[in-house]
């Protein structure tokens, strides 16, 4: 095998195991922020966040800190 060939080979290989490496569960959400505007005094609003597991493994959420 010529060396362009095995460089190649050699590259291809390194990037599919650092893609294994890193995999995982991961989070993923289309709107991270949401601005209400002018909120009166005591009032209960809302807003629906979807959110979407886009890694390879389960993804278990454990703790949720409201900003």
């Amino acid at each position: 095998m010529n060396k362009p060939i095995r460089t190649v080979l050699l590259g291809l290989c390194l990037i599919l195991l650092a893609s294994a490496a890193f995999g995982g569960p991961n989070l993923t959400i289309n709107e991270p922020d949401f601005d209400f505007g002018f909120v009166p005094q005591h009032a209960k609003i809302s807003h629906v966040f979807w959110l979407y597991s886009t890694g390879d493994s389960t993804l278990k959420i454990t703790k949720i800190v409201p900003g």
